[in-house]
């Protein structure tokens, strides 16, 4: 997939935003998470304090005592990650845990009933949770207060923030592809009527319909009723320029002929003149062909390409060949793919093939070879013959429509003729030097752009 698909940029852009989300998602989780925790924990050491709270009395020695401790284990065990402890002015009771410590901090002594939370520093070196609470004993006038302070080592909540995030992670691993996927499956489902309408184009290319259809959504509708206003406007303008084109011809055939007639009548008196006018009359004719064929040909921007099989018209043309001079003598050698499609209309491929075809007929001595290629994504097709072949600058000359050699029949404008019409439908002919000593005329395309009719079965 192309950096430039727009496709894979959104589908970049959503997975990146989902990604985004996800991890801001599993920051505020963990954050909640670390927070019910410590509510949670909170309570419960609240609750042992009250419970402490209902336990707790004065010895006759003035020193706390008890009745019932905690019965968590780790109240028991040394530095075992849950303390207590019992203040009475210097007196002070303590839970195991504890062992030869006691918890420290600020006497809160304007703690109520509902307690207060505390950090404090514990013992190895451990940060405390603490939950404060103040408890009256004795008459209003003994009245002895006591604190309780009940703590957790912070430490403890490692364990249970490590086992939340082992589940955490993978859970929204999970999501962000199942979110990712379901994307992608918009994306694609979203992009639909582009595709539709690449479809559909490629059947105006192919000549299969001659306008998009209107069944779009209407956020691609306008796009398609521009379409279809650009393929009217196309079609009008080159019913124009054909119409032109042969009210040209038209108004030129009277004075050509005019001229050619002239050259005869003072062709006893004046030879050379009535040659020069000749030569020029006949230039007059190839560059009336010439706007003529440029005007039969598609617009290289004409969204209704049309395509045709190449070996059928080779083998018309070269039927035709046969009749003309020296056409008979010559050995005409076709092998054709017979799925070889021309990227324009048969009449276009019969102006071209047949000017390259003429000129092969007119310089080869025995042979004229025709070849051709059919790829996936291009194609090709080759005519060569064993005539005296040019020079370089002499193929460099060919676009500009100079003949090349005075002592043959014609104008010289066929080959250019054929350049002009192969660059209109785009497609590219090259000269050279041919394996078999003479001209080497080449025409390329690309297959991809168009979609050609189905191959017939053809002979050489």
């Amino acid at each position: 997939m192309r950096l430039k698909s727009l496709r894979l940029r959104l589908g970049l852009a959503a997975a990146a935003l989902i990604a985004l989300a996800l991890v801001l998602a599993g920051i505020g989780l963990a954050l909640i998470f670390d927070a019910v925790l410590e509510a949670r924990t909170v309570d419960d050491l609240d609750r042992t304090a009250k419970q402490i709270a209902g336990q707790v009395d004065l010895a006759p020695d003035g020193n706390p005592v008890v009745a019932r401790e905690p019965t968590d284990p780790r109240y028991a065990a040394p530095y075992g990650g849950l303390y207590w402890q019992v203040e009475a002015g210097t007196k002070l009771l303590r839970s195991r845990s504890l062992w030869d410590k006691r918890l420290g901090g600020p006497v809160d002594t304007a703690a109520s009933d509902d307690g207060s939370v505390l950090d404090l520093p514990g013992p190895d070196g451990a940060s405390l949770i603490a939950v404060q609470r103040s408890v009256a004993l004795g008459s209003r006038e003994g009245e002895r207060r006591l604190r309780i302070v009940v703590a957790e080592d912070r430490r403890d909540f490692a364990g249970s923030r490590a086992t939340f995030l082992r589940l955490l992670i993978p859970s929204l691993a999970a999501l962000f592809l199942i979110l990712t996927a379901a994307m992608a499956l918009f994306v694609h489902r979203a992009l639909e009527p582009f595709r539709a309408l690449q479809a559909a184009l490629r059947a105006v290319h192919a000549g299969e319909r001659a306008r998009l259809p209107l069944h779009f959504p209407d956020e691609v509708q306008p796009l398609v009723a521009d379409l279809n206003r650009l393929l009217d406007a196309q079609e009008r303008a080159l019913v124009r320029a054909r119409a032109s084109a042969a009210d040209m011809a038209h108004g030129l055939k009277t004075p050509l002929a005019v001229l050619d007639a002239l050259g005869r009548r003072i062709g006893g008196r004046e030879p050379e003149m009535a040659a020069e006018i000749a030569e020029q009359a006949r230039a007059m004719g190839g560059q009336v062909e010439r706007a003529l064929a440029r005007a039969r040909t598609v617009p290289p921007g004409d969204l209704r390409r049309r395509s045709c099989l190449v070996a059928p018209a080779i083998e018309r043309l070269v039927v035709t060949m046969r009749r003309l001079p020296e056409g008979d003598s010559l050995v005409w050698e076709v092998s054709l793919p017979a799925d070889l499609s021309y990227p324009s209309e048969e009449g276009e491929l019969m102006e071209v093939a047949g000017n390259l075809l003429d000129n092969a007929r007119k310089w080869a001595h025995r042979r004229v070879r025709v070849g051709g290629h059919a790829g996936r994504d291009d194609a090709s097709l080759l005519i060569e013959d064993d005539g005296p072949g040019m020079s370089e600058a002499a193929i460099a000359g060919l676009g500009r429509g100079v003949r090349w050699d005075e002592n043959r029949p014609g104008t010289g404008f066929g080959l250019a003729i054929a350049r002009d019409i192969a660059d209109a439908t785009g497609v590219e002919l090259n000269f050279g030097r041919s394996t078999l000593g003479g001209l080497r005329a080449e025409l390329t395309w690309t297959q991809s752009r168009m979609s050609g009719p189905k191959p017939a079965s053809t002979g050489s």
